[in-house]
């Protein structure tokens, strides 16, 4: 069975060991499936850089129980290995509990975990952070141990000395190398798409069978046996006579789940990708419009010299349906304020610039408060943000009132997090949504259909 790589806390080195093990697997032609918990994109985008099938993501407060199972054995199933990444500490869930952490997804799959600790300036203490998760929740199988940063002989030695009557298999010790260190940014890791640096698979590959015992390991990473699910969802969704959605796709927007794109291809909707970057006219063909997320205060004055792109989104912005998530949003605004704290001019289609604020990040509970292309009134889903940039000023509801291309745009919903009350937020119309939360969209049917309907005159 697949293991589940955790640790406990975050930058342990869940990620490093990941990419170790899926370089290692490729450069023996072995095809592996990755997947992430969580609703991370950085980590996942990496993952899916290194030449293996696409990284799925786990999340069972985003999609559900059933969801998750379904994703794990259908893609797990197609390949001779599979692992698991965990999110965080193994027990960080949502808010103050461990709903839909690394620990709630490997119970509910039945996975082993294999538990990667930092052991840098630790030696004895080692072992009470080690029992303490063990012991914690019996109903986990902690089967194997790795530890990150030992950089000498005797400090391996060391911890073998300490560990030497635990029954639990140590599978490694990760020495510090700058070359299988990933870069970071504000919101984690730099995206490979966004990055110069390139993942040396010769390298990662080289390093896992120098630092890790593979022999051992790989038993913890082959595929479960077969297991049938329900796999019938979509065909209440078929689309007939379709009409396609424009996708922007390129270095500035790519937060989006793999699983989107292939949920409207299956049911049956061309997509076409779109390009701010290269100043690219949205199709005429297109009926819609999906704007994922990404780092658009980082092109900034990019975006601002895309007269085209820019001209050609206003333009559209009369005919036909926008859907932005997070930096979607941002360029739908009036102004950007980079991270140089310049200015620079967006599409001006909401009222509202924006610029660098706190870290905003975590799981949502949603309440329609209105009828619109994604939700309806009362209705309940969940999604999560993640965003650094925030909304600095916008124009009063005098204004929005007094102009007329705003087309009574008012919040499509509320929403809260685990401590706090709810709280209107996103601009939506008719042809409009835009806000900061993330969907996702194949698991949440509801949102699904209401979507499709939104972007298509013939359906079903």
């Amino acid at each position: 069975m697949p293991c589940v790589i955790s640790s406990p806390s975050t930058d342990s080195g869940k990620t490093t060991l990941s990419l170790l093990i899926s370089c290692w697997a490729f450069s023996k032609g072995i095809k592996m499936q990755t997947f992430k918990v969580g609703p991370d994109y950085l980590d996942q985008q990496q993952l899916s850089s290194i030449g293996q099938p696409i990284c799925r993501n786990l999340d069972i407060f985003l999609s559900g129980e059933e969801w998750v199972q379904k994703s794990y054995f259908e893609h797990s199933l197609k390949y001779e290995l599979s692992l698991i990444e965990g999110a965080m500490g193994m027990f960080d869930g949502l808010g103050a509990t461990a709903f839909s952490s690394t620990a709630n997804v490997a119970k509910l799959l039945d996975a082993p975990i294999i538990f990667i600790v930092n052991a840098r300036g630790q030696v004895a203490s080692l072992l009470p952070t080690f029992r303490g998760f063990r012991d914690f929740d019996n109903d986990l199988s902690i089967k194997g141990i790795i530890f990150n940063n030992v950089n000498s002989d005797r400090h391996e030695k060391l911890i073998r000395e300490v560990f030497k009557n635990e029954d639990i298999e140590i599978l490694g010790f990760l020495p510090s190398d700058s070359k299988i260190n990933i870069d970071k940014a504000n919101l984690g890791l730099i995206s490979p798409i966004d990055s110069d640096r390139k993942i040396d698979v010769d390298y990662f590959a080289s390093f896992a069978e120098k630092n890790l015992n593979l022999a051992c390991l790989i038993k913890f990473l082959k595929s479960p046996q077969k297991k049938i699910l329900n796999n019938s969802k979509n065909r209440d969704f078929k689309v007939h006579k379709s009409k396609p959605i424009a996708i922007a796709e390129d270095k500035i927007f790519h937060f989006q789940y793999p699983e989107t794109k292939e949920f409207l291809h299956e049911i049956g909707i061309p997509l076409i990708p779109w390009s701010i970057f290269n100043n690219e006219e949205i199709p005429d063909e297109a009926s819609s419009l999906i704007i994922p997320g990404g780092f658009p205060e980082k092109y900034a004055c990019h975006i601002s010299n895309s007269e085209k792109s820019l001209k050609s989104l206003r333009e559209f912005r009369k005919k036909g349906f926008i859907y932005a998530e997070c930096g979607g949003m941002m360029i739908l605004g009036d102004q950007i304020k980079d991270e140089n704290d310049n200015y620079y001019k967006m599409s001006g289609i909401l009222p509202f610039k924006s610029k660098k604020s706190n870290l905003t990040l975590g799981y949502r509970y949603i309440k329609g408060i209105k009828d619109t292309p994604i939700i309806k009134q009362n209705q309940l889903i969940r999604g999560h943000e993640f965003h650094y940039w925030g909304i600095e000023s916008s124009f009063s509801e005098f204004d929005l009132r007094k102009s007329e291309r705003k087309n009574q745009l008012s919040s499509p919903w509320e929403i809260k997090s685990w401590e706090t009350e709810f709280k209107n937020e996103g601009w939506s119309d008719k042809k409009l949504h835009a806000s900061w939360i993330h969907l996702h969209l194949p698991s949440c049917p509801e949102v699904a259909k209401n979507f499709i309907e939104a972007t298509q005159v013939n359906y079903f």
